[in-house]
């Protein structure tokens, strides 16, 4: 029982792990290519990468002798650019409620496998109770509470920022305009630099601190300070849009609008596709909550189906990213809005291997993360065999 106890625990803190990589990993790559994006300027093609929490560029900068580029091109904006001429919504429309619950999930799934690595029901139910509490607080918090979006993981924060085509790694929305001193002023601020004479301005003194402040929230506080900046430019152009209070309910509905609008402002077709957002976000947060409760009443016995998902929904992960992915791509070929400068047939875009669209090859194949979502179903298939043998013997 020991040694068996113990085989258990070892692959599902091995799973566990894997759960945590695959978090911060590359799960699928698509990339477009065509004559007018060469293999010397782009060898990878126009290039995106899906993780769990967000879309993220996948092109690289180039340095060679005849390129010379200070930083890659944004290849995220670059297939939104290419694709919104056939009608097709932005990247950022697909799987907003996947991303921003993606860090829960994987949150979720762990203290699922740390109850399934427990053998004793009394234990195991304290286990779950104190996790999905834990995590039940913590969601609550990031969805509905005020700056409750600072809860999100940097990530999420800087795919939300990226989407909307803003350099997520600038701390500023406009560019403050250059004051030229002229007169007496000038000439003495000009004189003493000449004379090595460092001039500070006091304008220059509240903006090194202001700095200073801002590098104190690190890049995550930066970007969602981008957001805000962002947020209170749309909400001056519309008396309808609420006062900023930082929740990830409020700011993944209103970048969701934005990204749907982005190309194709179309208020009657984009306004009921918020609402249904809004709908799901809460849909699915009641439903985890649901979950949860559902498993710590499993958890009071050994055995049963409600038991047995602990390690089978951690062990079914990707096929779970396989549907949505899946669902996701006919979502993109079937919802193609009219304001498109070409029109053509609803078509599904390739979901593995190479496809043709137009003058685009398209290649769509697993990355890092997938393999590591199969890692986690081939170390909990022995696992869950053990354990089961187990509960046989014990029987």
């Amino acid at each position: 029982m020991n040694v068996q106890n113990l085989k258990v625990g070892i692959l599902s803190l091995i799973a566990i792990g894997l759960l945590g990589a695959i978090f911060y990993s590359s799960v699928w790559w698509v990339s477009l290519t065509a004559p007018n994006y060469p293999a010397e300027s782009f060898p990878d093609g126009v290039r995106i990468q899906f993780h769990i929490n967000g879309v993220f560029n996948g092109c690289k900068k180039q340095d060679k002798v005849e390129i010379t580029e200070d930083e890659a091109l944004d290849c995220v904006h670059e297939m939104d650019t290419i694709n919104h001429y056939v009608g097709m919504y932005p990247i950022a429309a697909g799987g907003p409620v996947e991303r921003g619950f993606g860090q829960f999930l994987v949150v979720f799934m762990m203290v699922m496998l740390l109850g399934f690595m427990c053998s004793k029901p009394k234990i195991r139910m304290t286990i779950l109770s104190i996790g999905f509490f834990v995590i039940a607080v913590w969601m609550y918090q990031a969805m509905y509470s005020e700056d409750g979006f600072h809860l999100q993981n940097e990530g999420f924060a800087e795919a939300l920022m990226t989407s909307l085509d803003q350099d997520a790694g600038d701390t500023t929305v406009d560019a403050e305009p250059e004051f030229v001193i002229g007169g007496i002023t000038g000439v003495l601020k000009k004189s003493l630099e000449d004379s090595g004479v460092e001039v500070i301005l006091p304008s220059e003194v509240e903006e090194q601190k202001k700095l200073a402040e801002e590098g104190e929230l690190g890049t995550k506080g930066h970007l969602i300070g981008q957001l805000k900046d962002t947020y209170d430019i749309d909400r001056a152009k519309s008396a309808d849009m609420e006062d900023w209070d930082g929740s990830s309910f409020q700011i993944m509905a209103w970048h969701y609008e934005k990204s749907l609008g982005r190309y194709f402002n179309n208020p009657a077709e984009i306004e009921p596709m918020v609402k249904v957002l809004k709908m799901a976000l809460h849909v699915v947060f009641w439903g985890l909550i649901g979950a949860m409760l559902l498993l710590i009443f499993g958890a009071r016995k050994n055995g049963g189906i409600l038991y047995w998902l602990l390690v089978l929904v951690p062990m079914a992960l990707p096929l779970f990213f396989l549907i949505d992915y899946s669902a996701w791509l006919w979502w993109y070929g079937h919802t193609l809005n009219d304001m498109g400068a070409f029109s053509v047939k609803p078509f599904m875009p390739t979901v593995f291997g190479d496809g043709k669209v137009a003058q685009f090859a398209t290649h769509s194949y697993p990355d890092t993360g997938f393999f590591m979502m199969l890692a986690v179903f081939a170390v909990l298939t022995p696992a869950a065999l053990i354990r089961r043998k187990q509960f046989k013997s014990t029987d």
